[in-house]
């Protein structure tokens, strides 16, 4: 079946209704629940696969979140669902409003390669759950990983529902000549910039989940073995090849010797003297990303790391000191395991040092007392915020995850996630056996005091 056919089969099972029930999506929700537990194997070898993942990894970081993202869904389904009654401005006395939430319709969604199982099905399961119909392009660098997903959205949803478009940048021009109802992108920042113009021509609206340099700034008061020991597995993890990963590190002068220090220990702890032999320790996704990361370890001093395996996808952790802000590492995001450390003087010149940048996706900051907690949330603006800790912040359905500015828009996650896919829909219920006639012409001016009355 070709993209147009695809698009209208999928209008036209929307059009049915099939989509709308509450029974109907929390039992679709379930059956995709059941078919990840039954190919979580499967899913673990796929991501070892493209990415060196171990089990632990695959299923922490991508599987069981999924999990937990659908089974949130199901659970509060119902009330999500749910009309609700809103107050009614006193001008349309007597009347009620209700506010009720309806499906998007059509929904386009592209995922990333980094987190391939992940961030296609926790996007999806908001998707499904708010009633849509759902076109999925898994990244096609992650080729392992999107033939499970293929065979487990294939198992769970007929393709009038859901169904899966495999292909390069040729597919992906193809789906967005086709009109949409809502896109979620999910990746880098051309990528969007392509999505985003094609969107225009529909006038589609759309999220994008992008990344962008976050910074992690550790003050003068912070413990400094806490916070080396949780940058170096927030960075490291993945390979560094997450968008929420540290990009920098501006460390306060008085500490950054010790902070140095204590990731070179925790560098060795989690991945030995040869990380290469490190069974925990995953690799890049691409000869082709190892060539991009080569080029950008030539600025500043390498402390540990540095080298290029690109036949086995392998860099080791890399620490960078004397670093100019104007270097090419700190030119873009760097997506892999390359790690910056400049010093600053003081919490100000770092909140400077960020705001001279676009907006990141996440800020992280290490403080043991907290005392200019409240000024760096009020100077800087970023996606997302994490206090004394890296990349959990990802890991809440009570909290929206989305960028800001550069780093992307709109959000999803818990609640945010069947927001995102979701127009609540106004509705006014005016009484008919009271018409007051202080509204209609002729001479309107009479009624201007009472105008007022009712206004304040």
């Amino acid at each position: 079946m070709n993209v147009q056919e695809l698009s209208k089969a999928r209008r036209t099972f929307f059009a049915s209704g099939a989509t709308l029930s509450y029974q109907g999506r929390k039992q679709a929700l379930k059956a995709l629940f059941d078919e990840i537990k039954r190919r979580e194997g499967d899913l673990c070898a796929a991501l070892h696969a493209d990415l060196g993942k171990t089990e632990f990894e695959a299923k922490t970081t991508e599987i069981s979140l999924t999990l937990e993202d659908l089974a949130f869904l199901i659970s509060h389904l119902k009330a999500f669902m749910k009309t609700r009654g809103v107050p009614v401005s006193p001008l349309n006395f007597p009347a009620r409003g209700k506010i009720r939430p309806e499906p998007l319709g059509s929904v386009l969604l592209f995922s990333a390669w980094n987190y391939p199982f992940q961030l296609l099905f926790s996007p999806l399961a908001g998707a499904v759950a708010a009633g849509n119909c759902v076109v999925v392009k898994p990244a096609e660098l992650a080729k392992a990983t999107a033939a499970i997903a293929r065979e487990i959205i294939e198992k769970v949803f007929p393709p009038e529902h859901v169904c899966v478009v495999q292909g390069g940048h040729e597919v992906s021009a193809e789906l967005l000549r086709e009109s949409y109802d809502y896109i979620f992108y999910t990746g880098g920042s051309s990528g969007a910039k392509v999505v985003m113009r094609a969107a225009a021509e529909h006038l589609t609206p759309l999220t994008l989940e992008l990344g962008g340099k976050s910074p992690c700034i550790v003050d003068s008061d912070a413990k400094a073995d806490l916070a080396a020991k949780r940058i170096v597995w927030g960075k490291f993890l993945n390979a560094g090849q997450t968008c929420v990963a540290p990009d920098y590190v501006l460390a306060h002068s008085s500490i950054r010797e010790k902070l140095i220090e204590s990731m070179l220990v925790h560098i060795r702890r989690f991945y030995g003297e040869d990380p290469a032999g490190s069974p925990d320790y995953p690799r890049i996704i691409s000869a082709e990303h190892c060539d991009r990361l080569a080029a950008l370890m030539g600025s500043g001093k390498i402390l540990c790391g540095g080298t290029v395996d690109r036949e086995k996808r392998f860099i080791p952790p890399t620490l960078l000191t004397d670093i100019s802000p104007y270097s090419p590492v700190m030119q873009e995001e760097i997506f892999g395991p390359i790690l910056p450390i400049l010093p600053v003087e003081s919490l100000d010149e770092a909140i400077r040092f960020v705001n001279e940048r676009p907006k990141p996706l996440a800020l992280y900051y290490f403080s043991g007392k907290l005392r200019q907690l409240d000024a760096l949330l009020e100077k800087t603006s970023s996606g997302g915020v994490c206090v004394n800790e890296t990349i959990m912040h990802f890991v809440n359905p009570s909290m929206p995850f989305g960028g800001v500015g550069a780093s992307g828009f709109g959000a999803y996650h818990g609640k945010w996630s069947f927001d995102t896919f979701t127009h609540y829909k106004g509705i006014m219920l005016k009484a008919d056996w009271l018409d007051l006639p202080m509204r209609y012409p002729p001479n309107l001016n009479r009624n201007l005091g009472l105008l007022r009355l009712i206004s304040k």
